[in-house]
């Protein structure tokens, strides 16, 4: 064989050899950033074996070019007078020879499929690196809607790649677009999915190499309104898409599907107005929920929720006036000569964050220890008591031991003294790590009376405190928010924030319900003690009076 494929293959093994870690593909990829740094790796070793494919076929490609121009010369040269040419023995034994074993050379060089191997390598790759899956593409297409919502971003904003005004990736095409709004066809959001193609029919107006048809976009445009309610407009829709493929299908029953709709709709005007007076609105009664469950939040929450997120609610001036910043020792020997730095957050129920209690060699060690162990961030079920994974929680998290490096053990000993409470019946440490608009919506840290079952085989009773460590910076969004003290505490790299979960009674604070606002841009790192009640008597005991509200 003329080609010779031995230098692009090995220099694409040396690639894949230097960063293989040796793993399965996995799925929920999007739910941590430090999972989705692998595609890139993963992308760095799929650029290499294409550019290795492109430059064998044009090798290919340089060869027969080479071949034709020889040919061509000679045969200009005999067409000059093919008597003379053919006269020359040489020349005729030589006309003989291309048209024999020379083309026989060239068909194996046509036929020759140079993209088999390449083909091959990628089939090889996916059993040693991650890729992502549909499940991948469909959270992070969710993920997307969630902070689109969360923090009121314009559509055509987002596909130009500005977050909030500030331009942070390469704007999406027309495809981009498209893909996007399938993604939320799939989970039967028609609102984002009209928001996104109609955002990519305005952007297939001005592009010239296009990978999406105004037919595709206008067959899931058109069904996506009239789920909306717009049968008028689905049928415009409809008609014009029919214009175009005159035979689609779907189309075509759609379009007598829609005729009929609006044929009701007329009827039903009809009878409403049939006594001289005019429409009368269709009855839409409110939907009552008959089932409780204490994941699911009111609308006034949510919305409360969401303008923390964004910074929108802001708090009092009487209410801030009184938060003060100190140095605190706790009664502890130890801060004595190294004091702590706290700032009050709120007073009741009393949450502070302590300022650079955490040092950057802690935080890269336990990020590196923490990496291996990711598994999807679970949550325990309220009736059952047993884990599980919930789309309100989408971040992966592991647990370290305080014997398995002196800096956990340092960090639950500084909890200590951070706290005055003791660690002897805490959790292990958990690191977290969110994933595209990672979050945690609004829930308690403590288990409430109907949760019999939760910490049951821990025996260390309910989660007194809550000891929240951030360790990196985000660039937009990521708060912990309160709403119902209308609190927001934004991320600081080397600050924990700190809270009673319980009141000294052991009943639960049902103020201090929070949620991690999703992740805008950035990455966002935090690790956490949860501290049991078990151990705590003499540290923080009852008061002579229930100091929890009277309703429990």
């Amino acid at each position: 064989m003329i080609l010779s494929q031995s230098s692009t293959m090995s220099s694409t093994l040396a690639l894949v050899m230097l960063i293989l870690t040796f793993h399965k593909a996995s799925t929920e990829l999007f739910t941590a950033l430090a999972d989705m740094e692998e595609l890139l790796e993963t992308e760095a070793v799929l650029i290499a074996n294409l550019d290795n494919y492109i430059r064998v076929q044009e090798d290919k490609l340089t060869q027969l070019r080479r071949r034709s121009a020889e040919y061509q010369r000679e045969h200009t040269e005999a067409a000059k007078d093919v008597g003379v040419y053919l006269s020359n023995p040489v020349n005729a034994f030589l006309l003989t020879k291309r048209l024999t074993t020379d083309w026989r050379e060239v068909e194996n060089l046509m036929s020759y499929d140079v993209g088999s191997d390449f083909l091959e390598n990628v089939t090889n790759y996916r059993d040693v690196l991650k890729f992502p899956s549909d499940e991948d593409l469909n959270g992070a297409a969710v993920a997307l809607m969630r902070l689109q919502d969360t923090y009121k971003l314009d559509t055509a904003s987002v596909a130009r790649g500005e977050l909030n005004g500030i331009q942070y990736s390469t704007e999406m095409t027309a495809g981009d677009c498209f893909e996007l709004g399938r993604q939320t066809y799939l989970n039967g959001d028609y609102y984002h999915t009209v928001l996104w193609m109609r955002e990519a029919m305005d952007r297939l107006s001005q592009e010239v190499n296009r990978t999406t048809t105004k037919a595709d976009v206008l067959e899931y445009l058109a069904f996506s309104t009239f789920k909306q309610g717009n049968v008028h407009t689905a049928l415009l829709m409809t008609n014009e898409l029919l214009e175009l493929v005159p035979d689609h299908e779907r189309a075509v029953g759609n379009k007598v599907y829609y005729e009929k709709e609006l044929e009701k709709e007329a009827n039903q005007k009809a009878l409403r107005g049939d006594d001289g007076s005019s429409d009368v609105p269709v009855d839409t009664s409110t939907n009552i929920r008959t089932t409780s469950n204490p994941h699911v939040y009111d609308t006034s929450e949510r919305k409360l929720y969401e303008q923390l997120c964004r910074g929108e609610a802001e708090r009092s001036v009487a209410e801030t006036s009184k938060l003060k910043c100190r140095y605190v020792t706790n009664k502890s020997p130890f801060l004595k000569i190294a004091p702590l730095k706290l700032e009050e957050a709120n007073l009741k129920p009393y949450i502070v964050i302590y300022h650079d209690v955490i040092a950057e060699k802690e935080m890269e060690l336990v990020k590196r220890l923490a990496k291996p162990r990711f598994r999807r961030a679970t949550v325990q079920n309220y009736k059952t008591g047993e884990l599980e994974v919930a789309n309100y929680r989408i971040s992966k998290s592991a647990w370290l031991k305080d014997h398995e490096h002196p800096y956990i053990k340092a960090i639950g000993e500084r909890v200590e003294d951070m706290t005055g409470l003791t660690m002897t019946t805490a959790e292990e440490l958990q690191v977290v790590n969110y994933g595209i608009g990672g979050h945690y919506e609004p829930h308690f840290d403590f288990a409430r009376r109907e949760e019999k079952n939760a910490f049951k085989s821990l025996g260390t009773g309910n989660r007194i405190a809550t000891v929240l460590f951030y360790m990196s910076e985000v660039t937009q969004g990521g708060a912990t928010v309160f709403p119902s003290l209308r609190l927001a505490l934004w991320p600081k790299k080397g600050a924990a924030a700190f809270w009673f979960n319980l009141h000294a009674s052991g009943h639960g604070d049902y103020s201090t319900r929070h949620a991690a606002c999703p992740v805008l841009t950035g990455t966002k790192w935090v690790s956490n003690k949860w501290i049991h009640e078990r151990g705590q008597e003499f540290l923080r005991p009852c008061e002579l009076q229930p100091d929890h509200p009277e309703e429990f």
